[in-house]
């Protein structure tokens, strides 16, 4: 049974595997991963640190892009950069916002990511700047 992908990306960018998770759901599209998490939640290490653990196990030693696609609001701790930062096969982060107080707040996260760091106003860029860093 073929995996419909719920994104239009480019060709080569697969759906592998989805996660749906208590605070959103995961997309392993060929060492892309899309995060989208649910209205309201608070990401942060505590949230997110067994979702990172299942995503690093599945992934294994390969390297891989983390785009965040913000269709929803919720809460981020930026100071929680520092545990992502430590992820050796990470090798960027992209965020998608589709408003203007998600910029605002992306341009904060910025300053806490040690990684490649980029905001994009829709997912197709994202993934294709994504893929230069496979």
């Amino acid at each position: 049974m073929e995996k419909i992908a719920p994104h239009n990306l480019p060709p080569g960018l697969q759906l592998k595997k989805k996660l749906e998770t208590d605070i959103g759901m995961v997309y392993f599209y060929n060492g892309i991963v899309i995060f989208e998490a649910k209205e309201g939640v608070i990401l942060s290490y505590k949230t997110g640190f067994s979702i990172l653990l299942k995503g690093l196990n599945y992934l294994g030693t390969k390297p891989w892009v983390y785009i965040s696609n913000r269709v929803h609001s919720y809460s981020i701790k930026p100071m929680d950069y520092k545990y992502l930062n430590k992820v050796p096969t990470l090798r960027a982060v992209g965020v998608v916002n589709y408003n203007e107080v998600g910029h605002t707040n992306a341009e904060l996260e910025a300053k806490f990511c040690k990684k490649p760091f980029q905001m994009f106003d829709n997912l197709l860029e994202a993934a294709i700047w994504g893929k230069g860093y496979l």
